[in-house]
Formats: structure tokens, sequence, C-alpha cells
């Protein structure tokens, strides 16, 4: 029955899901928000009339004018600071204000915060209004993201999540019992010819057996059983993997301007275009080619070494016209890297491996920790690239590198691939103990039970990712069945 079911919704196409991908692109503006507040305030820092305010005169610069390293620093690192303390509020604000109202909440904020940034000119009121957009950025970005992990097919979770979310939670309604309202939010969404019925009754069965397992829903709960705290650390870390990529182009104009390559603001604008380019592109392959683990690994790879060669080749001639080719060939290398390969599979990452009754709880967790890895990337990175501090600009590459290559590794040994699977899987998976480098291959049965099954035996063959046909996996239960 559940091998039918599958086969079935596996045949609906995304024109038949139109409603539900309409209204992701309508509300994908939450993440638009978060990237255009941290790319914009990039490009002021190398703007004479913004530094004339803010800044100070500095006849040694290539532009005459220049801000100090402490000011650089909050200016950029208050808004993630922000994110970071709303976002960890995130199982508070999804059970007591609910995901559309805290989106709601969000939207005020944004316009507060520009007002005050509009209006000011002095540095506190700025300082101000980038922590209120921050906090706004951070329930934009976590409730986005937990809507997409509950609300789409699980054949479309990756696409939606690149480019936003939905609306009706039905889900928490399921975890209130407002059953009749929870369909109709599910019937909206999904096409006529979709197992509404099926589905809802797989997500009451998950819930009901997270019910029995915890009683109560708190970030304590996140750790006080070995399956839970495995999904957190994995949704914590595997989000949090993002801030390991490099920080230099969070201040990517006021980077081209110190490293003296060409005009900066064209530059700037190449990146951002070949960014989002290489997001879209996302967009076409995600759903078929989207393997969580293939894609982060070669993406910190691919970053890595554009940032090694870009630092070496600023050591040996800084300051050159070839250089300065170089460093924006391996400045749009690493960022069509990053945005294809990286970013989008991190925040998908954090999200579906939660488990359902405590999402909002270890999505919150995770994103203020992702947060506080950007916020510590970029409070630090002027110290790095101002002339007034050390001033190395692109050799700050060589820290990167590094990190780059331990965040591959990680993602290698613990990162699980759950690419094309339900929720309810996923949940099954982590029920049976199934070992991260062989969740692709698992064959689900389609139970989920009160207490950890005992398995009789998971997969024959190897556990590499080697591209070979699934093996059959059966797993014998112990536990009664829900």
């Amino acid at each position: 029955m559940v091998e039918n079911k599958v086969k079935k919704d596996h045949e609906l196409g995304m024109k038949d899901h139109w409603k539900a991908l309409s209204i992701i692109t309508l509300v994908s503006l939450s993440s638009f928000q978060y990237g255009l507040d941290f790319g914009i305030i990039g490009g002021l820092q190398a703007m004479i009339g913004f530094l004339q305010v803010f800044g100070e005169r500095a006849p040694t610069t290539p532009l005459g004018w220049n801000i100090n390293a402490e000011r650089q620093q909050l200016i950029s690192s208050l808004m993630i600071l922000g994110a970071f303390i709303s976002s960890s509020t995130a199982g508070f604000t999804a059970k007591y204000f609910g995901r559309k109202m805290s989106l709601w909440i969000a939207c005020v904020g944004v316009f507060v915060s520009t007002a005050v940034m509009q209006a000011t000119t002095q540095i506190g009121g700025l300082y101000a209004g980038r922590l209120i957009i921050g906090l706004a950025n951070g329930l934009l970005m976590t409730h986005a993201q937990l809507y997409i992990q509950e609300c789409s097919p699980g054949r479309y979770r990756g696409f939606g999540s690149l480019i936003g979310t939905v609306i009706d939670n039905f889900a928490s309604k399921i975890d209130k019992a407002r059953m009749d309202e929870a369909e109709r939010a599910l019937r909206r969404l999904r096409p006529a010819a979709w197992s509404v019925a099926d589905e809802l009754e797989e997500m009451k069965t998950t819930l009901a057996a997270e019910a029995r397992l915890q009683s109560s829903v708190g970030y304590r709960t996140l750790f006080q059983n070995p399956i839970d705290r495995r999904r957190t650390f994995l949704s914590v870390f595997g989000l949090t993997t993002q801030a390991a990529s490099g920080a230099m182009f969070a201040y990517g104009t006021y980077f081209f301007e110190m490293a003296n390559v060409g005009n900066a603001f064209e530059n700037s604008c190449i990146l951002t275009g070949t960014g989002v380019a290489a997001l879209l592109f996302n967009a076409l392959v995600i759903t078929k080619y989207g393997r969580r683990r293939v894609m982060m690994m070669s993406g910190f790879i691919v970053c890595g070494l554009s940032q090694l060669i870009m630092a070496i080749v600023y050591t040996v001639e800084p300051g050159t016209q070839k250089t300065g080719k170089v460093i924006v060939g391996l400045s749009v290398i690493y960022i069509v890297a990053y945005n294809a390969l990286i970013s989008t599979y991190a925040w998908l990452s954090g999200g579906e491996l939660a488990s359902q009754r405590l999402r909002s709880h270890t999505f919150g967790l995770a994103t203020a920790i992702g947060f506080f890895g950007a916020w510590l990337t970029t409070f630090t990175a002027p110290y790095f690239i101002n002339p007034t501090r050390l001033g190395w600009g692109p050799k700050y590459g060589y820290i990167w590198t590094g990190s780059c290559a331990i965040a591959g590794a990680w993602v290698w040994m613990y990162l699980p691939e759950v690419k094309g699977r339900t929720l309810e899987q996923i949940d099954e998976m982590f029920e049976v103990g199934v070992p991260a480098r062989k969740f692709r291959k698992y064959q689900c049965t389609g139970h989920v039970d009160d207490e950890k099954p005992h398995v009789d035996h998971v997969e024959s063959g190897s556990s590499q990712d080697d591209g070979s046909e699934p093996k059959k996996a059966v797993a014998s239960v112990s536990t009664s069945k829900i």
C-alpha cells in the first residue's frame, strides 16, 4: 500500500503542484530580504557618501576615505547578531504565535529598521537599525524554512527550500488536534489526485510515535534521547557549515576596493549576477540531481581551492592587473560554488533532518548557531582585510581553505543523504539507526514505531555512494506498530 501510494504521488509533476509552488514563489521574498540586507551593507561601506558620514579621511587608501574596523565589524555583524537572537526563539514563536504571525511581525520590523537607518546620521542609530533588521531577518529565515520542510512533497522539498516556503502550516494543526483545519490547509496545497488522507495519516502516526517518546517539548528535549540528540547535532552542524566556506565576500565591494582590483562596483555586480544565475540553475536540477552529500562536498572543494589559489596569486604578485583578473575570475567561481552547492543544501539539511515534533526547536537552534557562526566570521573579517589592521586582502583565503577542508570532511563522514525522502521516511531511518552513508540505499517499510526498533539487517553490499542500484533492505521490528 505504501509503495503504491509513493508510486502514485511520484507520478504527479510540477504542473500538478502549481498551487503550492505559486505560494512558495510569493513567500520567497523572505529569503530575498536577508540577501538584500547582507549584500547592500557591503556595497555601502565602499561608497564615498556613506564614508563621509560614518567614516573618516584616509589619503593612503584607494578611495581616500575609510571606515575603522570596529565600526565595520558592528555595522556588518549586528544584523547577524539580531538574527541569532530571534532565530534562537523559534521554538517559542512557533508555538505561541505560529509561522504566519511571526512573518507579519518580521515584516513590521523590516519597515521600522529601514525608517531608522534612512533617517539617522548618527552611528548609534545605524547600529540600532541593523540590530532591528537582524531580528526581523531571523524570524523570516527561520519560519520560512520551517514551512517548506513541513508542507512540500518529499520529491520537491529541495526545490521549495531553494525559492521559499508556504503559508499554511497544517503540521502544527495536526499537533494541536485540529484535524479539519489541517486537512483543508493540505488540500489547498496538493493536486486533486494527491492522496491527502494517506499523507495526513502518516503525519498523525509519526507525531503519535514521537509523542509517546516525549510528553513535553523544550530545548532540553533535543538532547534527552540518542535519536533526537543525533538529529539535533546533524541539523546544527549541517546548517552551520555555511559559515565554514569563507567570509571575505560579506564585504564584497569593500574587499575589491582595498585589493585595488579594477572597478569594485562592477566586480561586485558580476559576483551578484553569477550568484543569482547559479541559484536559478540550481532550481532546475535540485529535484533530480540534488544529492546533499555530493553537492556540499563538491562545493567545499571548489570554494577551498579557489580561495587558496587567490591567496597564492596575491601573495606572489599583489596589485597587478593580471592578479586582479585572476581574483575576479576566482571570485566568480567561488560564489557560484557557494550558491549552487553549499548554501541551498545547508539550509535544506538543517530543516529536513530534525524530527517532526521538535522541528521548530531544532531548526531554531540550528539557525541561531548558524547565524552565530556567520556573525563570528563577519565580525573578525575586518581585522584581516582592513588596511588599518592586518591588511591581508585576498591572502585571507589561506584561513578559509583549511576551514573548507574540515567542513567537507564532516559532510562525507556524518551527513545523511535524504534526497527524495518524505519526512516520515527520514523519521523511520533515524529510528532504525541507519548509518549516515547508508541512508541513500535504505528501503523504508512505511512504519514508525513508538520505541527504537531492532534491526536485523540494514543492507547488503557497499556503503559507499558509488552510484550502484540500491539493494533490498529488510528491517525486522521487535516493537509493536502504531
